[in-house]
C-alpha cells in the first residue's frame, strides 16, 4: 500500500514518514545496544586474566613466606649455625 500511495501521488503519505523515522530510531537503538553488548563481552574477556594474575602473585607470596620461615627455623638450629661458622672461619683462614 505504501508503494501504491507513493506512485499515485508522487509523495510519501504522512503516516509513512512517522513509520520511517520510528524504524530509524529503532535501528539506531538496536545498534547502540549491540555496541554496548560487544563492549561488555570484550571487557569480560579481559578481566579474568587480571584476577588470575593477582591470585598467582598471592600464591607466590605465600610460598615465599613459607620458605623464609623454614630458612629461619633451620638457621636457628645449633648444628647449622656451627656448620656456617666453620665455613666462614675456613674461608677467612685461606685468605690470610
Amino acid at each position: 500500500m505504501y508503494k501504491a500511495n507513493l506512485l499515485a501521488t508522487g509523495t510519501q503519505p504522512v503516516g509513512a514518514v512517522d513509520e520511517v523515522s520510528r524504524a530509524s530510531r529503532m535501528r539506531d537503538g538496536i545498534y547502540a545496544k549491540l555496541c554496548l553488548m560487544d563492549a561488555k563481552a570484550r571487557l569480560r574477556a579481559i578481566e579474568p586474566e587480571e584476577g588470575a594474575a593477582t591470585a598467582e602473585y598471592a600464591v607466590v607470596l605465600v610460598a615465599a613466606t613459607g620458605f623464609a620461615a623454614l630458612l629461619v627455623t633451620i638457621m636457628k638450629s645449633d648444628t647449622v649455625r656451627k656448620m656456617l661458622l666453620d665455613i666462614v672461619k675456613q674461608a677467612l683462614s685461606m685468605g690470610g
